[in-house]
């Protein structure tokens, strides 16, 4: 019998996968801090860690993440495609892993549109402002330099959201408005044991 500890398991960082990563350098929480990170995008020009769709990430292995970030990658596909990337999320986390998602908030920005003010500045972002208008239709610059891949094909609502959330399905979801008309969920694969784990999740995401 070996009583040797497994080194290799027991100093295992993290793992995150983070679908539709972009360049590397994003933000991403401080809760990643010292995790590992596989980068996932179909741009070649992100260099990512690995190339490959959303829809289909055959390439990684079912179970072995502990965290999925998606960041602003679900509104670039149409909305058929959306419960395919989910599904692919849910299938690669761990039982006690969890999906994080941000996307444009429509509800909120509709009252842009209801107003006539679809040309108004909605934030400040590293890459630039961002208008009322990018956020709903996709950031004007970059589809100016001919990166089509930056539209907006889709959109939500909390409602819409959790239910394309549920088809996977999760079985906790915690959906939250956040700044700059975003909304944000942290969904996991198995109900929390401790009444109150999944929003002390999403507050230490500082989503």
């Amino acid at each position: 019998m070996n009583d040797t500890p497994d080194l290799h398991q027991q100093n295992r960082a993290k793992l995150l996968v983070n679908l539709g990563s972009g360049p590397k350098g994003g933000w991403l929480p401080a809760m990643f801090a010292g995790w590992r990170e596989l980068r996932v995008d179909s741009n070649p020009m992100a260099a990512p860690d690995l190339l490959a769709d959303v829809t289909d990430l055959s390439a990684i292995e079912s179970g072995s993440a502990d965290a999925v970030w998606l960041a602003h990658c679900l509104e670039h596909l149409y909305l058929h495609q959306v419960g395919q990337a989910i599904a692919e999320a849910h299938r690669i986390l761990a039982d006690d892993g969890f999906l994080c998602l941000i996307v444009p908030d429509l509800q909120a920005l509709a009252e842009y549109i209801a107003s006539d003010r679809l040309h108004e500045i909605a934030h400040q972002s590293p890459a630039g402002t961002v208008t009322v208008h990018d956020m709903v239709f996709g950031f004007g610059p970059y589809l100016a330099n001919g990166q089509i891949s930056a539209a907006h094909r889709c959109g939500f609502t909390p409602t819409l959201l959790v239910r394309k959330i549920q088809e996977a399905p999760f079985a906790e979801i915690v959906l939250r408005r956040r700044p700059h008309h975003q909304l944000a969920a942290v969904a996991c694969k198995r109900p929390a044991a401790v009444e109150g784990e999944r929003d002390a999740l999403l507050a230490g995401l500082e989503l």
